[in-house]
Order: structure tokens, then C-alpha cells, then sequence
């Protein structure tokens, strides 16, 4: 059974409970990005609190297994389970006025949080499997992507020079495991850039399914993907090279898309400066 086919099946037995307004597919499969390691995400909405036996009946009604059950945490109850097909559901369940409440954080309040951003955006590209009209609801209060978080995405995450600007050093030093954090943290900051720049909602904290960015960006670098792949792959001196190229370009993006931000001109000098290196 293909994964969407089973989420539809097990939709039908969630909605099956009266305080279940909405089932949404969200992940990697309401896009057709799934491959052979994907599981199935199901974002449920409940008119008031699931009890644990809400939760544990729809497992329990295909037999499957539980692999993590957690209680009610930020605003969520989260449970993860396999199919007697060996197939992974992860479920995500909120009550359906939190939503409203985490949408209006991001869309009005322009919170920039990634897991609120999260939500937002399986929302956005999600598919509804029950519950048209609530879901049809929540999707129009993320069509726009507000100017405003966009800009507070671009500002907060050009923010590269206080540790980027030793790199030099720890190339020599070869400190190699403080470097290559710094260069996945650098590449996730020139991402959380990419995304304001084009106004999507961060999908995933990690930045998981990297390889897709490449067609969802209409502003990128150019071999944005094969560029990004490419920084952990042969010599670290080449690599650093590279990532000192990428963030050249995505600030020019920035400065051609929104030159009217004011702290492009300061943020530019303290990129330029580089740890000094002493004689004595």
C-alpha cells in the first residue's frame, strides 16, 4: 500500500472520534517528496484535549506498535507508531484553537520560531484528509507570507561574524571539529536568509529535505544545491573558499531584493573583518 493510500485509511479511523475536527497529511509525502525512508506525518486537530485512550485507538485499531507516546509538551501531543506493514506514522496533535493561536504568532506577531514556523508551513502545503472546512480555514491565514517576518528572518540570520570570523584560525589550528560546526551553523544561518528571502516558512528546524531547495527558491545562489552539498566533500580549504563565496552572494541577493534595509551597510563591515594574526 502506497504511504498516501494508508494515510488516507488511517484518517478514516481518526475521524471516526467527535472531538476530531480536522486530519491534515502533512511532511514529506503531502509534497511527493517521499522516498524509501519516509514515514507518514498526520497533523491532528481536536475541539478540546485527547485523553490517552483518544490517542492510543487508532493504533490499537490496526494493531500496531507504539515507539514513543509523550505527553502534552509546547502546546502539543506527540505519539510515532509502525503499522503491522512496518510503515512509520509520526503524529502531531493540537487542539484546533492552538493552531489559530501559533498561525496568528508567525502571520500578525512575525514570530520567527522554527517549530512554530513548522506548523505553519505543513498547514501551508499540507493536504486535508478530513475536516475541509477547518483546514480550508487555517490555509488562508498563511497564503501570505507577512514583509515583516521575512525581513526579521533575513536580518537575525545574516548575523554570521562573530565565530565565522575565525575561521582562518581554525583552519590552521586545525581544530577541525570546532570548524565544521561552524560551517553547518553558517550554512543554516545563509538558509534561514534564503528562506525570508523568498517568503517560505522554514519546513524543518534542520533543514531536512536540502536537496528540494533548489526548486522551491526563486532567489538562490546559482548551482545553489550542488554548491551547498558540495562544502562537506574534499579539501576543508576549498570548502571554506566556497562558503566565503556563498555568503558573498546571498548578501548581494539580499541588497538587490531589499536595499532598503538599513543594517546592510553595518553588517557588511563587521563580515569584512577577519581575526588578526599576531607577530610575536
Amino acid at each position: 500500500m502506497r504511504l498516501k493510500e494508508m494515510a488516507i485509511k488511517m484518517a478514516s479511523i481518526y475521524q471516526k472520534n467527535p472531538k476530531i475536527e480536522a486530519v491534515l497529511l502533512a511532511g514529506s509525502v503531502s509534497r511527493g517528496w517521499e522516498d524509501k525512508y519516509s514515514d507518514i506525518e498526520l497533523n491532528i486537530f481536536w475541539s478540546e484535549p485527547p485523553t490517552d485512550e483518544d490517542r492510543m485507538h487508532p493504533i490499537q485499531a490496526i494493531s500496531g506498535s507504539v515507539i514513543d507516546f509523550h505527553a502534552f509538551e509546547e502546546e502539543e501531543w506527540a505519539e510515532s507508531y509502525l503499522t503491522p506493514e512496518n510503515v512509520k506514522l509520526e503524529i502531531s496533535s493540537f487542539l484546533t484553537s492552538t493552531a489559530e493561536t501559533l498561525i496568528n504568532d508567525v502571520v500578525n506577531e512575525f514570530d520567527m520560531d522554527y517549530g512554530k514556523q513548522c506548523m505553519v508551513s505543513s498547514i501551508y502545503y499540507g493536504q486535508s484528509l478530513y475536516g475541509d472546512q477547518v483546514i480550508n480555514k487555517l490555509k488562508n491565514k498563511v497564503q501570505i507570507y507577512p514583509d515583516e517576518l521575512a525581513e526579521k528572518m533575513i536580518e537575525e540570520n545574516l548575523v554570521l561574524w562573530y565565530r565565522w570570523n575565525n575561521r582562518k584560525a581554525l583552519l590552521d589550528r586545525k581544530d577541525w571539529l570546532m570548524l565544521y560546526d561552524l560551517m553547518g551553523s553558517v550554512q543554516k544561518k545563509l538558509m534561514g536568509v534564503l528562506f525570508g528571502l523568498n517568503k517560505l516558512y522554514i519546513h524543518h528546524p534542520s533543514f531536512k529535505w536540502m536537496h528540494k531547495y533548489s526548486e522551491i527558491f526563486n532567489i538562490k545562489p546559482e548551482n545553489m544545491d550542488e554548491r551547498f552539498s558540495a562544502i562537506f566533500i574534499g579539501d576543508v580549504h576549498n570548502s571554506v573558499q566556497e562558503l566565503e563565496l556563498l555568503i558573498h552572494e546571498v548578501f548581494l541577493l539580499v541588497e538587490k531584493h531589499n536595499p532598503h534595509l538599513e543594517f546592510l551597510e553595518s553588517y557588511k563591515e563587521k563580515m569584512a573583518f577577519v581575526r588578526p594574526v599576531n607577530d610575536v
